[in-house]
């Protein structure tokens, strides 16, 4: 394997993630692309945003409050308004910051109303530092922002346009201290899926496993367990994407998707496994899913493009459902990197259409869906995948070439219990007698 895996610690003997150098590649990559824009500045709302510009994070209960903000100015270093105490605190743990951390509050997703005036308070906040470099007069990139801002924004002479797809731009290709954090990432989600395979059984549930997932990851070091997807049984189809308190049962089809965050680094990552033994739909249903994803695999390399992965999966209708829309995200690709879905975006609905060309330093999750002919379980199988300079790199490691069987394996009087039949298994020769004689006694005795 080309790609390293390290503990997560930093030592004095070994080369391991630069942190240092992590900050300043990043940082330098959304400089660059402002300096080649129209914008005089760039203001970030979008906590994914804020820790790619200033290397700050303050914990994962403020990544819906839109309460942080960043400024960065061309030519200059970025301005960061924090959350009260937090600003003091990175003045003193955040050198490469120093005194440009600030306190600064903003309306909290509507929970400071208009008239206390926050919306305003942001805008000359802003409006204040750009007048000082001479750049008020040009359009300022918002990557994400509440209403109130933006007029307030725009009543100070600020043109406001749209900064999102700057940043986008700029997290498309991964450094390779990112690319050794994804790898970390994808290494604790390897750990829980072990603990889950060994802990399933008819009789856990949908959030047990959410538990003991969430519990592995934690102990490895995650920052954040930003969601853990388990589906069972006749759940598996149609997707419904969100977990329940379902139990387990024999012949059950389960799969999860594991999101989590090492160090800002997240992972998208399914895997699908029958409890006790699976049914021939279900081996059928994966099988699919799995030649799908690996014809998608096979295209990776610097070069191709997104269209020619979308072309290898199948059209919407080929399993069910009416449109791409529809059936959206179900044979999917997509940017990973401090979000889970980033550039670029791989779909028959858009790719088509609206190609990017594949260059090393991507990484992206693709992920195949496939409903089985009983109408009520289906197979989701996902990799995370490294493009490289010649080629392509899997850093998703659980096996998932051929379904497995979780759960205890049966002992008959002839042997282990065949991990692959039917629920409703067709009478023997023997009973297929017994049936027929026990019909012409009846029909004798009618006579």
């Amino acid at each position: 394997m080309a790609l390293k895996t390290h503990g997560t610690m930093a030592v004095d003997w070994e080369q391991r993630i630069d942190f240092d150098r992590l900050r300043k590649e990043r940082l330098a990559r959304a400089k660059a692309l402002l300096a080649k824009s129209e914008m005089g500045a760039l203001l970030c709302f979008d906590m994914n945003n804020v820790r790619y510009l200033t290397a700050t994070h303050i914990g994962t209960w403020a990544q819906d409050k839109i309460s942080r903000f960043t400024l960065l100015p061309q030519n200059d270093e970025p301005i960061l308004w924090d959350f009260g105490s937090a600003a003091r605190h990175h003045q003193l743990n955040c050198p490469w910051l120093g005194d440009r951390s600030r306190a600064g509050i903003s309306l909290m997703r509507g929970a400071m109303s208009p008239e206390m005036g926050r919306a305003e308070d942001v805008a000359r906040k802003i409006k204040i530092e750009l007048e000082m470099r001479g750049l008020d007069k040009q359009p300022l990139g918002i990557d994400v922002v509440e209403p109130p801002i933006l007029f307030a924004l725009q009543r100070e002479g600020i043109t406001v346009v749209d900064g999102q797809q700057l940043m986008s731009d700029a997290r498309v290709i991964k450094t390779q201290d990112e690319i050794s954090l994804l790898n970390t990432s994808a290494m604790m989600v390897d750990a829980a899926y072990e603990e889950l395979y060994r802990a399933m059984r008819p009789g856990f549930s949908e959030n047990e496993a959410v538990g003991l997932a969430s519990k592995v990851l934690y102990d490895l070091g995650s920052e954040y367990v930003e969601g853990v997807n388990a589906i069972s049984g006749e759940r598996c189809s149609p997707h419904p994407h969100v977990f329940s308190d379902r139990v387990l049962r024999p012949g059950d089809p389960v799969y999860y998707d594991i999101l989590h965050s090492y160090m800002g680094y997240r992972t998208c990552y399914y895997r699908c496994f029958a409890i006790g033994y699976g049914s021939p739909a279900l081996v059928d249903a994966y099988q699919r899913c799995r030649d799908y994803l690996d014809a998608a695999i096979s295209l990776i390399r610097p070069g191709r493009t997104t269209a020619e992965i979308a072309s290898v999966w199948p059209k919407a209708q080929e399993f069910g459902f009416a449109n791409e829309e529809a059936a959206f995200a179900l044979q999917f690709g997509h940017g990973i990197g401090l979000a889970i879905w980033e550039k670029p975006v791989i779909s028959r609905l858009v790719s088509l259409e609206h190609s990017y060309e594949l260059k090393p330093g991507m990484v992206f999750a693709l992920e195949t869906f496939w409903p089985s002919k009983d109408g009520w379980s289906a197979a989701r199988i996902e990799e995370e995948i490294v493009v490289t300079e010649t080629g392509h790199e899997v850093i998703t490691r659980f096996p998932a070439e051929k379904l497995l069987v979780a759960g205890t394996q049966y002992i008959t009087v002839d042997g282990p219990l065949s991990t692959t039949r039917e629920h409703d298994p067709a009478p023997s020769r023997r009973v297929v007698e017994m049936v027929e004689a026990s019909a012409r006694t009846e029909a004798g005795a009618a006579r």
